[in-house]
């Protein structure tokens, strides 16, 4: 009984969320209230809120499956292997799972348009970041992380959303899926090998 309450709750979450993606996408985030969203997904106000905390997270939806790719990324490495080489792991698995967060065609496109066209969204996008570099952090170091760990941390997030950032640019300026993705992991070798050379000399780079 409690599983099928569970599953109808992870239906309904999903529901809400499929719905306003869409009306977000036809009119722009701004342009959208959650009474609407309420009345197109046939629930109440109260029951978004129920679920989302607030409306820019009908949006950022996929926060917590960030932060646990790279919690298992780091968590479940085999012996020997480094953080940071199970991240860039990360990043090569992903890619082939064409996952939204390595993927670049006209959908991930459109769905940056409508962060790019919210200044709440935006905002709200620079917290996220922050909460995942902190987060990853501690995944790095332990719960009392050190400069360096926040330092690499903020360097691995950055160069994500740089190289996915330069990715989306190829696309729209008519380059092929494939060359924006050769675009996404030029540079994330790049900044993968900056953070390679500032984690050296830190204990929890070198032990397996």
């Amino acid at each position: 009984m409690g599983q099928l309450r569970e599953s109808k709750k992870r239906e309904t979450r999903q529901r809400i969320s499929d719905v306003a993606t869409e009306l977000f996408f036809a009119r722009g985030f701004d342009a959208v209230t959650v009474e609407e969203i309420a009345a197109a997904a046939n629930v109440s106000k109260m029951t978004v809120f129920n679920y989302f905390a607030r409306k820019e997270d009908l949006f950022f939806d996929r926060e917590d499956e960030a932060k646990l790719l790279l919690r298992e990324a780091i968590g479940e490495r085999p012996e020997g292997q480094s953080p940071i080489d199970a991240l860039r792991c990360l990043v090569d698995r992903l890619c082939e799972q064409k996952h939204p967060f390595a993927r670049i065609d006209s959908q991930t496109v459109g769905w940056w348009r409508v962060v790019a066209g919210s200044p709440s969204l935006k905002a709200r996008l620079r917290e996220i970041g922050d909460d995942v570099v902190e987060g990853l952090a501690v995944e790095l170091a332990g719960p009392k992380p050190d400069g360096l760990a926040r330092l690499v941390a903020g360097m691995v997030v950055l160069t994500w959303r740089t190289a996915y950032g330069e990715a989306l640019r190829v696309f729209e300026r008519g380059g092929s899926a494939k060359k924006a993705n050769a675009a996404f992991i030029a540079l994330i070798d790049r900044g993968f090998a900056a953070v390679h050379g500032m984690a050296a000399s830190s204990s929890w780079q070198t032990t397996g």
